[in-house]
């Protein structure tokens, strides 16, 4: 009797595979979508918070929220750019988590795209916790594997472990994980070089990896977008900084998407709102990449 090799593997292993994202078209509707981030206001705890209402922290974002889809942005990333110094993993306050939920739940109810949360630094079980509560499709997982040591100071690990384990019984499925390796704002632990910790990261059922620059803002080596993309394989890589209208057509022949922030904004500037005649001539370039690619 002959037997296909997909015939012998096990029931378990086909539920559990078949869970992750196929593709970032799968989510998003399109070929290398771009992702707009809501950088909240500074909450509730932070040094920068100087006590204002949470509806006016909601109506901020819902204003920048409003601006990337009218013009055109295939996803949105709410995130508390603004809480720093950054805290790590589990040390992130309640207050500022409880907030963070908050304004991420208003913009899930006000716009028609999906809508992830980024919680800095590599929020742990509070991020997966937020996006539960918020109603996202996916999160922004700043140290999935792997061990690093942030800007800050603070040496941190991988939350791969409870946030699989966590995603389950919080019956989360339906929320994906964008991974981010040779992660900005930090120095991975000598050894882990880009291709060690891609291979780590596609292991453990990331839906997607994320690439990006030193710091905020900052324009990664394509060279490097290329090595992860050769290492992942069919495992969607996207660009997590520095993306503009002028490199767009280089880094996204070597990515499937890109998360964009301060290009969006007024004057460049990432402390900016955003201002909609960018968003409107990066997504104008988008459309003719998508168009030269499906050619």
């Amino acid at each position: 009797m002959h037997f296909r090799v997909e015939d012998l593997i096990p029931e378990w292993a086909k539920n559990f595979y078949g869970k992750r994202l196929r593709n970032l078209e799968e989510l998003f509707g399109v070929e290398k979508p771009i992702i707009g981030m809501v950088h909240l206001m500074p909450l509730p705890g932070s040094p920068a918070y100087e006590g204002w209402s949470m509806d006016e922290v909601v109506e901020y974002a819902l204003r920048d929220a409003a601006t990337l889809v009218e013009n055109g942005v295939d996803g949105l990333i709410v995130e508390n750019m603004w809480d720093l110094p950054y805290f790590a993993h589990d040390e992130v306050p309640p207050e500022e988590v409880a907030a963070h939920a908050v304004a991420a739940r208003e913009v899930v109810k006000n716009v028609n795209v999906p809508v992830g949360i980024t919680l800095i630094h590599n929020g742990g079980r509070a991020l997966i916790g937020i996006a539960k509560a918020a109603g996202a499709k996916f999160i922004r997982v700043c140290l999935y594997t792997g061990a690093i040591v942030w800007d800050t100071g603070q040496i941190d690990r991988a939350s791969a472990p409870e946030l699989m384990r966590l995603r389950k019984l919080l019956h989360a499925w339906d929320i994906k994980f964008f991974a981010d390796v040779n992660k900005k704002h930090a120095v991975m632990f000598p050894g882990i070089d880009p291709e060690t910790h891609s291979t780590w990261t596609d292991f453990y059922m990331a839906d997607a990896v994320i690439v990006t620059g030193r710091m905020t803002g900052s324009e990664p080596d394509v060279e490097l977008v290329r090595r992860v993309k050769r290492t992942v394989g069919d495992t969607p890589v996207i660009i997590g900084s520095g993306l503009t209208h002028e490199n767009a057509e280089k880094l996204l022949e070597a990515a499937d998407g890109a998360i964009v922030g301060t290009y969006f904004k007024v004057g460049g500037i990432t402390q900016n709102p955003v201002d909609p005649e960018r968003v409107r001539r990066l997504m104008s370039k988008v459309k003719e990449i998508r168009a030269k690619t499906r050619g």
